[in-house]
């Protein structure tokens, strides 16, 4: 599989497990936010915008915080991709138990890190209907 898509699927593993799960180890969450640049940027669903330091404080106040979670990430294009990086496409569905499910469309801009880390620089995401 592409790393880059891979990569989609592993972040968002430890998204799903991290968000719904209060047992996680912190180590957990050291994981996810090491795959993020200094320099992250995202455009959230809601057209805020969000900075490395905001999603920091996010996702250490959110562990366990959305029980029974569920992320799939379906129709993964690859937009560009360069010996610097790449800019992918995706879908995520996220569903919480006895709730309506909702339906995200995201572009992710990849840079790799020195040590040819997979590093997500960029994220913009806007809802779709389903």
């Amino acid at each position: 599989m592409n790393r880059y898509f891979q990569e989609v699927l592993d972040a968002h593993t430890l998204i799903r497990r991290w968000l719904g799960d209060g047992d996680s180890p912190v180590a957990m969450c050291d994981d996810l936010l090491a795959r993020f640049s200094p320099d992250y940027s995202m455009v959230t669903p809601g057209g805020a915008l969000l900075d490395f330091p905001s999603l920091t404080t996010f996702f250490r106040a959110q562990c366990g915080a959305r029980p029974g979670l569920e992320i799939e990430i379906d129709n993964m294009q690859l937009i560009a991709e360069s010996a610097a990086g790449a800019t992918v496409t995706y879908q995520e569905r996220q569903q919480l138990p006895g709730q309506e499910a909702t339906l995200r469309f995201s572009t992710v801009v990849f840079e790799l890190g020195s040590d040819n880390q997979v590093v997500w620089r960029h994220l913009h995401e806007t809802m779709l209907p389903l």
